[in-house]
């Protein structure tokens, strides 16, 4: 997971860690922060909140690119 991605982006759109926070439903800043630290690993769900709330993709925020779909190469090797 890109770490700096994700507070990066956050800071240019000046968005708060406790804006953050209370936007996922956190009760504390720290359970979104601990998310930003690498100490707590966003659930799928968690990490599509967070995409939606920085209006970027989940690829791009969590891992810098987008990701390929998987490819059906074991079938055409069958033909």
């Amino acid at each position: 997971m890109k770490l700096e991605n994700l507070r990066e982006e956050r800071i240019l759109q000046g968005k708060t860690q406790t804006y953050m926070a209370k936007k996922l439903g956190y009760k504390y800043t720290s359970g979104y922060a601990n998310i930003e630290r690498g100490r707590t690993k966003p659930s799928l769900e968690i990490a599509k909140h967070i995409a939606d709330l920085l209006n970027i993709g989940v690829q791009e925020l969590f891992f810098g690119q987008k990701l390929h779909k998987k490819s059906n190469s074991r079938k055409e090797d069958r033909s």
